[in-house]
């Protein structure tokens, strides 16, 4: 789960991660009345007004500006909040821009002595164990950075029985190049960094930049924070930190009948039955000519129900000029899905694109029966290459 830099600060500050600070507001006179506080917690004479979104690239985008007066966060504000902010990760059609963060200016008018740092927390799934990832060049697109100069990055593994050790902060520290006390600011940054991470059960924790000010203060500028789905159980606070208006609504309807969703921007909408096959289903969709539009995994138990949700949620896909409906037999029975096919697409009314099912395993000829006996525009198939060359016919 995604939240926003504000609240991903919220958590860092709390467990002792020292932090750009900030107060959302959601109008332009919640934003000026922020300044001012911001002014007497801090003493803070210029602000920053962020776009808050589930994006990255908001400054290139125009979504984070800079205030030198009240006025000046007023007119920012009004700038920003309602806009339509398109960056490399909302894609051309953007996201709309209902709230700003307005933090203070940690970079200090006339101070020029300030370095900026990328640092990011996750798992490294091939040796499972956690690792620090981090480089001098923080404050650009970290791939840009991997790509060009990959020696500017390091990578420090952690071993979960041990948990971070202080020479493994004092070691990034030194890669960083930093001495004194920003040296000792920066390990105990970086300790209370994965003690976050690892208390909070997140996924990632992306800070980009860190910030060395000129006072050798080392802070967290933004905060990326992905929090793990299965672990927000023991983590209601942060599971009501969750902003449906910035996911896809889609995937929201997906989630409420437990169906795994991933919108994806092509031209066939594909419904399987394990992630695996999904993969091996978007890769015929791709060889045959089509594009796949989204990632369904109705999991192991597809019945009427969850096939109606699937098709109902896919076809609200403008895109969608055709349906894949790929389902391996073995927990449940072909011909129950089949069945369970024909009655959502009784269910649901007039489909105007086709559908193509393929069954294969557990009772596949009696649900390839169901489905050719159903007078539907649906089309059956058992192998993969029927299911491939019917996918190209129809898309050519």
């Amino acid at each position: 789960m995604n939240i926003h830099e504000y609240q991903g600060k919220e958590i860092l500050k709390s467990f002792g991660v020292a932090i750009q600070e900030g107060i959302v507001a959601e109008t332009p006179n919640q934003a000026i009345l922020a300044a001012k506080d911001l002014q007497a917690q801090t003493g803070t004479s210029w602000w920053v007004v962020k776009a808050q979104i589930h994006a990255g690239g908001r400054g290139k985008g125009g979504g984070v500006k800079l205030a030198k007066s009240l006025d000046d966060v007023q007119a920012k504000s009004e700038d920003i909040l309602g806009m339509n902010l398109v960056t490399h990760q909302t894609g051309p059609q953007g996201k709309l821009v209902r709230k700003v963060l307005i933090a203070q200016d940690v970079y200090y008018p006339g101070e020029t002595e300030t370095d900026e740092y990328y640092m990011s927390v996750l798992l490294n799934r091939q040796t499972g164990r956690n690792i620090i990832m981090y480089s001098t060049e923080g404050g650009m697109d970290i791939e840009e950075v991997a790509d060009k100069t990959p020696e500017l990055i390091f990578k420090e593994e952690v071993d979960p029985g041990l948990g971070l050790q202080p020479f493994q902060a004092r070691k990034i520290a030194f890669n960083l190049g930093l001495s004194g006390n920003a040296f000792k600011e920066m390990t105990r940054f970086v300790s209370a960094l994965y003690k976050a991470y690892v208390a909070t059960d997140s996924s990632m924790f992306e800070i980009n930049p860190v910030l060395k000010t000129s006072d050798n203060k080392i802070l967290a500028v933004d905060a990326k924070v992905d929090l793990d789905d299965n672990a927000l159980f023991k983590h209601p606070d942060y599971a009501a930190m969750r902003d449906i208006e910035e996911e896809d609504p889609s995937e929201t309807e997906a989630a409420k009948s437990n169906l795994n969703f991933v919108k994806l921007d092509g031209n066939v909408g594909c419904m399987v039955n394990g992630a695996g096959l999904a993969m091996a289903t978007m890769d015929i969709i791709k060889l045959s000519g089509g594009e796949p539009a989204n990632f369904l995994d109705v999991g192991g138990g597809a019945n009427a129900e969850t096939v109606e949700a699937g098709l109902k949620i896919i076809l609200n896909d403008p895109n969608v000029k055709a349906i894949l409906i790929n389902i391996f037999g073995g927990i449940v029975r072909c011909d129950r899905v089949a069945q369970g096919v024909v009655e959502a697409y009784k269910k649901i009314g007039e489909i105007n694109v086709p559908i193509i099912v393929r069954l294969q395993g557990t009772n596949a000829e009696g649900g390839k029966k169901i489905i050719d006996d159903s007078g539907l525009k649906v089309f059956s198939a058992i192998t993969l290459k029927e299911a491939a060359d019917l996918v190209q016919e129809i898309v050519k």
